[in-house]
């Protein structure tokens, strides 16, 4: 089986060269890759670069994430996670290949305290949202062969996250205050690769699960309680932190050029039926990403 990998350095395409590895001949790109073509804002170097390589299987985790800069980059943001993904979707049905696409919470209005559903209607509250909306509607309409994940709250050990920005805040301040009207689950890049390496392997022997699913980690919880428990985890790990008060805060206490979703919950029950997965608690892996931190690098 020949993959072709876009966005092969991002907290997700990191993992995702690991995971995907053992499937095939994997050729992963970025956009300073040189042999192909790997930047989306050339649409048609993109769909270029399908047609050379004949993937069976296209996995793209490329896409524009800064939501707040995205509302004053509106075509950028349109064109890195719409144009393209629509030029990928019509190379990818030329050739009869699988696309593998990831998309966000975000396409919903954030409203209630429901977990979503995959029928939920979709109202984005941002040019992100809309923008990735764009991208999933072009790739149902042009490539029949397709999984599409939405997901949220992502991290990774590699790189920045959220955890990483609160230790070190709690190293240098003794006062933080962290949003608690936000809910949603801390999900591991390492979770979603392993997850799509498991559901290529069911979509080529089982075409029928093609389709739109819901891929977070389970449980829910707060960016407050996601901080309670980092620094908890901290304490018992022996790291020194200056914090002695951690305050709970409504989002409307800081001002984003982009409005975020108070209810980020996804219902998952279709995606773990379909594809005979257990997604873990978020706890499990968030824990797991602290004590590879705590062990390997100085906080």
């Amino acid at each position: 089986m020949n993959i072709l990998l876009f966005g092969k350095t991002g907290q997700v395409g990191w993992e995702l060269q690991r995971a995907l590895a053992p499937l095939g001949n994997l050729v992963a790109l970025d956009v300073h890759s040189t042999d192909y073509c790997g930047d989306f804002s050339n649409p048609e170097g993109i769909a270029e670069t399908v047609r050379r390589i004949r993937p069976d299987v296209i996995v793209n985790a490329a896409a524009h994430t800064a939501v707040d800069k995205a509302e004053s980059e509106v075509a950028l943001a349109e064109l890195l996670n719409a144009t393209s993904v629509e030029a990928i979707a019509k190379a990818a049905a030329e050739i009869n290949a699988w696309v593998i696409h990831y998309s966000t919470d975000y396409v919903f209005p954030g409203s209630g305290e429901t977990p979503w559903r995959e029928t939920d209607a979709t109202a984005p509250l941002n040019v992100y949202g809309a923008t990735k909306l764009a991208g999933e509607n072009a790739l149902k309409t042009h490539c029949a062969k397709h999984l599409i994940f939405r997901t949220s709250w992502v991290y990774a050990g590699k790189g920045n996250n959220f955890a990483k920005t609160m230790l070190r805040l709690a190293k240098e301040r003794t006062e933080l205050s962290v949003i608690n009207d936000q809910y949603g689950a801390p999900t591991g890049a390492e979770l979603l690769a392993d997850c799509t390496a498991h559901a290529i392997r069911v979509a080529l022997k089982d075409p029928e699960v093609a389709g739109l699913y819901h891929l977070v980690a389970g449980g829910t919880t707060t960016w407050y309680d996601y901080a309670s428990l980092v620094f908890d985890e901290a304490r018992k790990a022996g790291i020194e932190l200056k914090l002695n008060k951690l305050n709970a805060v409504p989002a409307s206490a800081y001002v984003t050029p982009a409005q975020r979703p108070g209810n980020s919950r996804m219902n998952t029950e279709k995606f773990q039926k379909n594809f005979d997965l257990l997604l873990p608690h978020w706890e499990k892996g968030v824990k797991r990403m602290l004590t590879e931190l705590f062990t390997t690098t100085a906080i």
